[in-house]
């Protein structure tokens, strides 16, 4: 009888390859489940035969349980085969990913690959789906008084749903869970997100320079995600060029980067960052950039060329926490594909418009800006925009009505209360000022202490 191996099983000459015959049986569980390791046949299928004995088949198992987790049980039997005894192993597992020796390893055809670090980790994200989707969680501590109508009714005149009261409408929406509330519910309809989750924050931060070394405005801001997009909106216009074209005889303000790619850019930052991450979403604009940096890198297997070149998924099934038969899914769901990293977050996005079409982010960014840049750097996902107007000008105007508001106030006003009142760092307040001086608008009368500024009108 020619034997040959395959996919779920393998030959080796003897017991000499036992290390081998360990990453084997690894390698075909991640991939089959169960399998066949023989010992005394060639792996040409050529049987040489196998000496068995108690001690064989207590060195097999001692190498099968010591060197692969999670731990299996293999069935050891001596059998003949073409007249010749081989020691067969038989085994099985669900407890995918197996490792051997620490490391873990796929049967493709009748080779043992190793899988890289990005390959494990789809693989442990598929098996703990359901426990990895922090936004399904529970959240244990919420009750139904901790949500707010106000935001809730906003929601569903948006998403053209009935309210009702609290308890039903997040039940429609799928975010409760036997009576309890999900993480997702709290953090986008809570009147205090932050009272459960310190991270419902944003970040936001102008440099005066290509790098972090001077900053010259700093502000943090709390809420809701959907409260959170709007404000890191409102930043990024506030400290970018704004120019203008005309439409017939209509002045529209046109910024240096395209509000849509830009919008997009935050949206994706807070439907797919890592809630489980303490860090926020961050905004920095820079002297020559914007970059919009959330915590966690591309989920599921994804790579940056996958997004860039692909649709990334099409619409998925009706996801399971959808409860109220009467929400019908949309047309073109399919099943169990998408390889979101909060599914039910980018279900209520999409329900009010804020995800126009699955899939189309990426595409639209690049569409409106086609030098975005998108990179992974440590744990964050970070979103690059080209700025295109003059850094330097444009900073020193976006501050200087400030400063020089507070100045005419009060002449004798210190640093520190510039800083206070204008919710500019130290650096910020120091850069600016030194800035103001050069261009001739403002000088310093008299001694640090004691003395005043003057501005100077052009």
């Amino acid at each position: 009888m020619q034997l040959k191996e395959s996919e779920n099983v393998e030959f080796k000459k003897s017991t000499s390859e036992l290390k081998e015959a360990v990453i084997a049986i690894s390698a075909i569980l991640n991939k089959h489940a169960k399998g066949k390791v023989y010992f005394g046949i060639k792996n040409d299928g050529t049987v040489v035969g196998q000496e068995i004995g108690g001690k064989t088949i207590r060195d097999i198992s001692q190498a099968v349980s010591s060197n692969v987790e999670p731990r299996i049980y293999p069935k050891i039997a001596a059998e003949k085969i073409n007249g010749k005894r081989c020691a067969v192993i038989e085994f099985e597992g669900t407890e995918i990913p197996y490792l051997a020796f620490g490391k873990a390893y796929m049967r493709v055809s009748d080779e043992n690959k190793q899988l890289s670090a990005r390959e494990l980790e789809k693989m442990f994200l598929a098996k703990n789906k359901d426990k990895l989707n922090w936004d399904t969680l529970v959240c244990e501590k919420a009750k139904y008084s901790h949500i707010s109508s106000k935001k809730l009714r906003s929601f569903l005149k948006i998403a053209g749903l009935k309210y009702d009261d609290i308890k039903s409408s997040l039940q429609k929406l799928g975010l409760c869970s036997d009576g309890k509330i999900r993480n997702a519910a709290v953090m986008l309809f809570a009147r205090d997100p932050r009272q459960f989750f310190p991270n419902a924050k944003l970040r936001c931060a102008v440099f005066a320079t290509n790098d972090t070394a001077i900053p010259v405005d700093m502000q943090d801001y709390e809420g809701d995600p959907f409260f959170l997009i709007e404000k890191a909106q409102e930043y990024i216009l506030k400290n970018i060029h704004i120019g203008m074209k005309l439409d017939g005889l209509r002045r529209i303000d046109v910024p240096e980067i395209d509000r849509e790619a830009f919008r997009e850019a935050v949206i994706n930052a807070f439907c797919h960052r890592d809630y489980r991450e303490y860090d926020s979403v961050n905004i920095a604009i820079f002297k020559n950039r914007l970059e919009i940096r959330n915590p966690g890198l591309l989920y599921g297997g994804l790579t940056i060329t996958d997004i860039k070149t692909k649709m990334v998924s099409e619409e998925p099934s009706a996801p399971f926490w959808l409860a109220d038969p009467c929400v019908k899914p949309r047309r073109g769901y399919r099943d169990n594909t998408s390889t979101r990293r909060n599914e039910l977050i980018a279900e209520l996005f999409h329900r009010v418009h804020f995800i126009e079409k699955w899939g189309r982010g990426i595409n639209l960014i690049l569409s409106r800006e086609p030098d975005a840049d998108f990179r992974e750097i440590g744990t964050h996902f970070i979103v690059t925009f080209k700025r295109k107007g003059k850094g330097e000008e444009g900073l020193l105007k976006k501050t200087v009505e400030k400063i020089l508001a507070l100045i005419k106030a009060d002449p004798g006003i210190i640093q520190n209360e510039i800083m206070q009142k204008a919710k500019l760092t130290r650096r910020g307040v120091e850069w600016n000022l030194k800035k103001l001086k050069e261009k001739g608008l403002l000088r310093r009368i008299g001694p640090d202490k004691g003395g005043h500024w003057e501005v100077i009108e052009k």
